[in-house]
């Protein structure tokens, strides 16, 4: 008598796609090639900043690639002896007077823009992105007409003016953008509730804005702490210079003192630098800006 034994069922082997180990190389040469000019671009740009910081913390005469010893001399002449504690408190006003105004006009705008229907709405939509196109240089002379007409010039108002018009259009146009994305429904509830428009706006729509108008702001912020041709035209006096300006006029006729000037844009740099470190957040939360759930 013989016992048959039942023949086991072959288990399937690791599923594996066509090709697995061809497909893996490919995806890792795919890695490489993103990753190495990934590599390459970081590189070329990080070395200006990294000869600026050597020459801004090494000794006078010090030929060395390494900044050692590290000495703050040059930070401390470019600080009190060329006048950059003045600079940069005149930077620093014209930057949060920027932001604020540009902040505060493109909110309503921008409201009004994604709420309301009116004439010519296209057109003055069109009339705000040709505006783009216009570079700052062409308007120096007419800009300058009217601040003399004012008794502006020479004031730190007259560039709180100036980039506060040339920022407002782009600004505009993003708040209006953000607000389109808020469910109207939304303030039609607080409507129902009793609030009124400008009540519901503040509760409502305005916590949903943050990101946009922390991106706003900021960018208007850095724009301003970077211009260098409306401070250099608007403004004579040495004690309303702004922190580019007072580069350009750091620099000697005969000599150029090369420590001092990476000084100054080491503090020039600093709060740009600052200002992206923390808006990193808040531009990646504008892109569920509005959302809310069923």
């Amino acid at each position: 008598m013989t016992v048959q034994t039942a023949a086991r069922p072959r288990l399937p082997g690791p599923l594996t796609a066509p090709g697995g180990t061809k497909s893996r190389e490919r995806m890792r040469v795919s890695r490489w090639q993103i990753w190495v000019p990934l590599g390459l671009y970081l590189l070329f740009t990080l070395v200006p900043f990294y000869w600026m910081l050597v020459f801004a913390v090494r000794p006078r005469g010090s030929t060395s690639l390494l900044p050692w010893p590290i000495t703050f001399d040059n930070f401390e002449t470019v600080w009190n002896e060329l006048g950059f504690a003045v600079f940069f408190r005149n930077s620093l006003m014209v930057g949060v007077a920027s932001l604020v105004m540009t902040t505060v006009i493109a909110l309503a705008g921008g409201y009004a823009l994604a709420r309301y229907d009116f004439r010519g709405k296209k057109a003055f939509m069109l009339g705000m992105l040709c505006t783009q196109f216009i570079p700052g240089a062409m308007m120096l002379i007419p800009l300058f007409e009217i601040f003399r007409t004012l008794g502006l010039v020479n004031s730190l108002w007259s560039l709180v003016i100036a980039e506060t018009v040339f920022q407002l259009p782009l600004s505009l146009i993003l708040i209006s953008g953000f607000i389109r994305n808020v469910p109207v429904e939304l303030e039609q509830a607080a409507w129902v509730d009793g609030c009124g428009r400008l009540r519901a706006f503040f509760a409502v729509v305005l916590p949903l804005l943050r990101p946009a108008l922390v991106a706003v702001g900021s960018f208007a912020f850095i724009h301003s702490w970077n211009n260098f041709l409306f401070a250099l035209m608007f403004v004579n006096e040495q004690e309303k210079f702004t922190v580019p300006v007072g580069l350009a006029y750091s620099l000697g006729e005969f000599s150029v003192d090369f420590g001092a000037l990476a000084a100054g844009g080491v503090v020039a740099a600093v709060p740009v630098v600052l200002v992206f470190a923390v808006i990193q957040r808040y531009l990646v939360q504008g892109m569920s800006a509005g959302a809310v759930k069923g």
